[in-house]
């Protein structure tokens, strides 16, 4: 038998819990019922159910390979479920990432985040499930790039050998709809110029130069699916560890700096990103800061041993008190950039229809 899995983690707004800082329990409670229907009956290997802020988490474990028709069918309908229930209750954006009416075959432009990878299970296959709420995809570029490119914060790109050649990373332009496969370390400063604008390139995957898949983001931007606001994206991103890989600590080891994200109240803000354990992925002040937890698994015949609520660490309190001064010193700057994001950006909110309003006052210089 092939000890070949996939992982899927899909993710949704599918209600807030009050406004846009919690999940109602109802709703991962359904979310469960749903997916344990589906494991009964052998379309999965294992799942686990989560939240992060306002976003109901899927990780799913099968043997179907990334992209599979009925297990986002199976993600499409848990949502509308958990919809109906957040409507009876009347929470707060309903649906919100509920952006079709019907299943394609695939919930990628439908407006739920998806990252997936599949490989053959190792000998030892420890996995982290990183959740971020009220920020894009793009802040998945900083972390990314030091976990597998830098040496100052991954010691085993310098000292072990398995690691020493170094990874390649898929960049996907997401205005431009086209990917470029840069290798590090020999192209390190053609990757930093794009993924420095972390609004528009963003690191979709990364492979050891043999190929073996190390890390999966969503790159769903909800605002290119609809043309408008509609939220902000909350992405996940699967990496994988040790053994060839970076080990537990070095992935972890990028949050410990709270780097400045999009997104924040309204998703039109810049603000830190802040490490915190599952139980305080509730982001209130201003609808934030953004948030990011780290949920470790060890797979085990595609059984998800876990998960290790891995930012529940003491040695990231000072992270998190860098992130409430970081968030101290934007919240003063107001509705001014770079507080406030750009015009590029904000042409996805509803500035344009302000715009509008008073064009007609605008006069000739």
């Amino acid at each position: 038998m092939s000890d070949r899995i996939t992982i899927s983690v899909i993710k949704a707004d599918v209600g807030g819990y009050v406004g846009h800082s919690s999940i109602h329990s109802d709703l991962l409670e359904t979310a469960k019922e749903k997916l344990s229907n589906a494991l009964e009956k052998g379309h999965m290997v294992d799942f686990h159910v989560t939240r992060c802020g306002d976003d109901l988490e899927l990780i799913m474990t099968h043997k179907h390979g990334t992209d599979n028709e009925d297990i986002h069918k199976l993600a499409w309908d848990t949502f509308l479920a958990c919809t109906e229930v957040a409507k009876d209750l009347k929470l707060y954006g309903a649906g919100q990432d509920i952006l079709k009416d019907a299943f394609t075959g695939t919930v990628k432009g439908l407006g739920p985040g998806v990252a997936e990878m599949e490989f053959e299970e190792r000998k030892s296959e420890p996995i982290i499930v990183f959740m971020a709420d009220k920020t894009s995809p793009g802040a998945w570029n900083l972390p990314l790039y030091r976990m597998f490119a830098d040496p100052f914060n991954t010691a085993g790109l310098v000292i072990d050998p398995t690691m020493h050649e170094g990874f390649v990373f898929e960049v996907l332009d997401v205005h431009g709809h086209r990917k470029i496969t840069l290798s590090c370390p020999e192209e390190a400063y053609d990757l930093l110029m794009f993924i420095g604008a972390m609004g528009r390139f963003m690191i979709r995957a990364v492979y050891r130069k043999d190929g073996e898949i190390a890390a999966a983001a969503s790159t769903q931007k909800l605002s290119e699916i609809a043309g408008r606001y509609v939220g902000k994206d909350d992405p996940v991103l699967i990496v994988r560890s040790q053994s060839g890989l970076p080990a537990v600590g070095e992935i972890l080891e990028p949050f410990a700096f709270p780097h400045l994200v999009e997104g924040w109240m309204r998703g039109s803000h810049h603000g830190p990103l802040m490490p915190v354990p599952f139980y305080e992925a509730n982001p209130s002040r201003f609808d934030g800061p953004p948030r990011v937890i780290a949920a470790g698994f060890q797979l085990c015949h595609g059984k998800l041993i876990g998960p290790r609520d891995l930012f529940d660490d003491p040695s990231f309190d000072e992270a998190r008190k860098k992130a409430n001064e970081i968030a101290n010193y934007m919240r003063h700057h107001g509705p001014f950039e770079p507080h406030r994001l750009g015009l590029d950006v904000m042409e996805y909110t509803t500035m344009p229809q302000l715009m509008k309003k008073l064009e007609s006052r605008f006069k000739p210089e």
